[in-house]
């Protein structure tokens, strides 16, 4: 089972990576398919969205055909397929389409892993696991920072895309060979089956729901789409120059990840733990907005903290889980993941509309970027104060 989960744990590196590179090729696919910063945040976006979509279906999967093969296929078809599509793109709506099949291909591969876990481990040391898988599969979002952007300067970008889709490939065939179902749980006659409606009957899980429906959005959106255009309109960074800044977001969500894993453990609470750290990520925000040429080492560092404050993720997930029954783990965790995923997809689709309304109103460089900010910070806000009605529960 260990081969297994380190085989899934290299798929996840793939679903990070395919979530953020999109900001450091930002001057090379404007240059030669004349893509905007619209155009890829809606392709990021559509990204997001597809993924939260297919949570509902990848649930009942992996409850009912496990998740080896519901992984393999997926990443096979829509990953490798989408990343071939993506090497043929001519123009910014192919970049379009392609996103959406990487977003279905990538869709199972974390919920897999956490379902394993969740049928496997108790659910006191969950969310350290969850923080350990998705710490370690953010190395792929540091590929997609400085590594990528020396790789598109040396080998083309379509180049790149080429090789992502045959390494995808591999990947899922790796799934197929190393990747074991846990068992399956006993069915007595008459006991409950149950189904997403059962979880959403639930008022502890609807207390949960605001705050991840935003935790992810400002790190991924920042991250993901717009440091790119904000590093290189506002202080004219290059390709290279914006993957050192972005690498150093990048590499503050892994620490984030890792550090946020065991804190339920250590302080005997994830309530508060997901609160404080939420409420700074979002004042950060703020701070981006109401300073956002406050200079490049300086906002670099901010939009880094911003990855490290909002990497909480993982123990949203196990705060959540803690209130599932055991008989609908897979579909816990994929429609707590839907709400997570998903509201980053929303907020990173909208967020294009944002900057061009900012845009069209005319003003300094900075007002279509101070918009998109203040975009994602108001709602992050009101995420973190919905979450205080929450329960807290650490078992």
């Amino acid at each position: 089972m260990r081969l297994g989960i380190a085989t899934l744990i290299i798929a996840y590196v793939l679903s990070q990576f395919y979530r953020a590179f999109l900001a450091v090729m930002t001057p090379a696919l404007k240059a030669d398919l004349g893509a905007t910063p619209e155009d890829l945040a809606r392709a990021s976006g559509a990204w997001f969205l597809v993924f939260a979509l297919m949570q509902i279906p990848v649930g009942w999967g992996l409850d009912n055909i496990g998740p080896r093969k519901v992984a393999a296929a997926l990443l096979a078809l829509g990953g490798a397929g989408g990343a071939a599509l993506f090497a043929m793109a001519n123009t910014p709506d192919h970049i379009l389409y392609a996103m959406v099949l990487i977003g279905i291909g990538c869709s199972p591969v974390l919920m897999a892993s956490y379902f394993i876990f969740a049928r496997m481990y108790s659910p006191a040391v969950f969310g350290t696991l969850a923080g350990m898988v998705i710490g370690i599969g953010s190395l792929g979002n540091i590929a997609g920072a400085l590594p990528l952007a020396l790789a598109v300067e040396q080998f083309g970008w379509r180049s790149c895309l080429w090789v992502l889709s045959a390494v995808t490939v591999l990947v899922a065939a790796l799934i197929i060979l190393a990747v074991d179902n846990p068992p399956k749980l006993e069915r007595h006659e008459g006991a409950p089956k149950g189904s997403v409606l059962d979880l959403l009957k639930m008022p502890a899980l609807w207390a949960i729901f605001p705050i991840m429906f935003v935790n992810y959005a400002a790190a991924a959106g920042l991250r993901g789409s717009w440091a790119g255009p904000y590093l290189r309109d506002v202080y004219g960074l290059d390709t290279t120059g914006i993957g050192w800044a972005t690498m150093a977001i990048a590499l503050a969500m892994v620490i984030g990840s890792f550090a946020y894993g065991p804190m339920d453990r250590i302080f005997g609470t994830r309530k508060w733990v997901v609160f404080s750290g939420n409420l700074l990520a979002t004042g950060l925000v703020f701070l981006l907005w109401a300073v956002p040429d406050a200079g490049v080492w300086k906002v670099s560092l901010t939009m880094a903290a911003i990855g490290l404050l909002g990497a909480s993720y993982p123990l949203i997930i196990a705060h959540a889980r803690s209130f599932v029954p055991d008989h609908l783990i897979g579909r816990g965790v994929t429609l707590m993941n839907m709400f997570g995923i998903g509201g980053v997809g929303l907020f990173q689709y909208a967020s294009a509309g944002v900057y061009r309304a900012a845009q069209d109103a005319g003003g300094p460089i900075t007002a279509p970027y101070q918009a998109v900010f203040l975009f994602f910070a108001v709602p992050g806000l009101i995420g973190c104060l919905l979450y205080l009605l929450s329960a807290d529960r650490t078992d």
